[in-house]
């Protein structure tokens, strides 16, 4: 079979991605054409309201008309567009629907949390089989609105999609009259902490995790702290795959993140602006799961649900 190049849309709580690729069924490889993400926050409020609130259709609405043409510019020969948590809580996700197909040309598919798993354990670890990296693997992919446990080895063996994410959990503890707490008293933190290991407490009970014997972290709460670890001075996705984080640096960086006002987030060379209000939250989730584990550090994936998304297309 020829490469086939494909178009591949994630849409979470927090942000909307797109990557085009040609792949290679062949050999298992994936050729990256473009890569790239927006900072949307679909999901602002919906943990309180319900909704889908007008100003982040709008954001997500315009990151959509970008992505179309970049996918025609490209010459994508299919594209398939997945909706995460915000849009699966949402009770008007006809509307985000609707728009989308009118931006798009394809509908955007509002999958499950399984199936959410599955694509992050693909995309995750597809090239991990060469890497001489111990199995079963806990994959764990930190959104905004969710977070994913899948463990598994040649393919998903347990997953469950549980309700913690960084947005989420911000947005339930820390933000009152629309600002967020800065920083968090330690009230606040408790109150996040025991939300992470009532949801871990939850998917111990389909999800193996003290099985697993390697870590993999995924997405911006993940990729943020391994950044930050690395000293780099601006954000280099090739630095970051497949780095290591060992559990004491994600210990210290959470408290020094949880410790911080706005300010100092922000002034982080590679903080992304869209981040800086969730990441303490984000690093706290990563900081709990491997405490919860045992594990001595997180191994950390640039390659996630999106390019499971691209490789279900073949």
């Amino acid at each position: 079979m020829s490469l086939r190049r494909v178009a591949a849309v994630d849409c979470g709580t927090n942000s909307i991605r797109l990557l085009v690729a040609d792949l290679d069924p062949a050999t298992g490889h994936l050729v990256e054409l473009d890569r790239r993400m927006e900072i949307v926050r679909l999901g602002q409020d919906v943990d309180r309201t319900g909704r889908l609130a007008p100003e982040a259709l709008d954001r997500t609405f315009a990151a959509c008309r970008q992505y179309a043409e970049v996918i025609r510019s490209l010459g994508a020969e299919h594209t398939r567009f997945v909706a995460t948590s915000a849009s699966r809580d949402a009770e008007n996700r006809d509307e985000f629907t609707a728009g989308v197909v009118s931006i798009l040309g394809v509908e955007p598919e509002v999958i499950t949390g399984d199936a959410e798993a599955e694509f992050s354990f693909t995309g995750a670890t597809r090239e991990l089989a060469e890497s001489g990296l111990a199995t079963p693997y806990l994959v764990v992919d930190i959104g905004g609105g969710s977070t994913e446990v899948v463990v598994g080895t040649d393919g998903v063996e347990a997953a469950r999609s549980v309700d913690i994410g960084c947005v989420r959990l911000t947005e339930r503890h820390l933000v009152h009259d629309g600002k967020v707490a800065d920083p968090p008293t330690a009230d606040q933190v408790a109150k996040i902490r025991a939300d992470i290991n009532a949801a871990l407490d939850l998917a111990e009970e389909t999800v193996p995790l003290s099985r697993a014997r390697t870590l993999v972290g995924l997405a911006g709460s993940v990729t943020t702290v391994a950044a930050i670890h690395l000293g780099l001075p601006e954000y280099n996705s090739a630095a970051i795959h497949h780095s290591r984080v060992p559990l004491a640096d994600v210990r210290g960086l959470t408290t020094r993140l949880l410790n911080s006002t706005h300010a100092e987030r922000a002034a982080i060379p590679v903080m992304h602006p869209g981040r800086v209000d969730v990441i303490a939250t984000g690093a706290l989730i990563l900081q709990s799961i491997m405490e919860r584990v045992s594990a001595t550090e997180v191994v950390v994936s640039e390659h996630d649900i999106l390019d499971g998304i691209a490789w279900s297309q073949v």
